[in-house]
């Protein structure tokens, strides 16, 4: 369970942290988070590379280790590096300690990000709707306002209560925050990272035009890996004046045609 405490922010500095764009980012960042666990994202993958949360071995994003109450002796690598990769994002994004997750939570809160993943994925604002509108038939509560008992500004929530498990509120906030920004935008939330290895997803900001790649280290690194694939070929071509290239005869010497 979630056990909300309360906690003090200026309105302006709650109302930053928990705006619709913050709640998005926090998603796709939770998103990335819980996958730390899969294969993509061992240790030295590229995905490890792009900086996933975690995705080294016992890495903590931001900085600080997480409280694993609930754990056990038995709990894996895996579990560790997520619970510490998710403590690091709730944490930046001002939640309250102590931030612990049980075995539960955990299998829960990897099941509501494989299904969140689902709606990044969408290419078209159509797709993008239909599985958010699935999402909330499932796991949404019903829309009610809340201000933690007097400890924060009044929000909106559609989990069903304060102290709702970890796993309903990801997926119910997640749903609610990414459902205003198809609403708005006309468009899908964000993607998946069009690097191949990177699995991360993203937020696509404003109303520019749509992004390809979850970060800029990502792009970068695509952008000098065609260069050098065009530079390759280029070099390894043959030259269009070698007497070898295909499809030009080759060269007599001057005098008379052989008859």
């Amino acid at each position: 369970m979630r056990y909300i405490h309360r906690m003090v922010f200026p309105s302006d500095d709650w109302s930053t942290r928990h705006s619709v764009a913050a709640t998005a980012r926090r998603t796709a960042e939770l998103v990335n988070a819980l996958a730390v666990d899969e294969q993509a994202l061992a240790p030295g993958s590229r995905a490890a590379d792009a900086g996933v949360p975690g995705a080294e071995e016992g890495a903590v994003a931001g900085g600080g280790a997480a409280d694993t109450d609930g754990g056990t002796d038995a709990d894996s690598a895996a579990d560790i590096r997520t619970r510490e990769a998710l403590a690091a994002v709730l944490r930046a994004y001002g939640e309250a300690e102590p931030l612990t997750f049980t075995a539960d939570d955990l299998a829960g809160l990897r099941a509501a990000a494989r299904r969140l993943r689902e709606v990044f994925a969408a290419e078209h604002a159509d797709v993008a709707a239909d599985r958010l509108n699935r999402l909330l038939a499932d796991g949404a509560g019903t829309f009610r306002l809340t201000s933690h008992g007097g400890g924060t500004p009044w929000h909106p929530h559609l989990d069903s209560d304060d102290d709702a498990p970890w796993a309903e509120w990801f997926l119910a906030s997640s749903c609610l925050a990414l459902a205003v920004l198809v609403w708005d935008r006309q468009r899908p939330p964000g993607g998946v990272c069009a690097s191949p290895g990177c699995p991360r997803v993203y937020v696509t900001e404003g109303r520019g035009p749509n992004r390809r790649y979850c970060s800029r280290r990502c792009a970068t690194r695509e952008r000098v890996a065609a260069h050098r694939a065009r530079t390759a070929q280029r070099t390894s071509a043959p030259s269009a004046s070698s007497p070898s290239a295909p499809g030009r005869p080759v060269p007599r010497p001057a005098g008379r045609t052989p008859s």
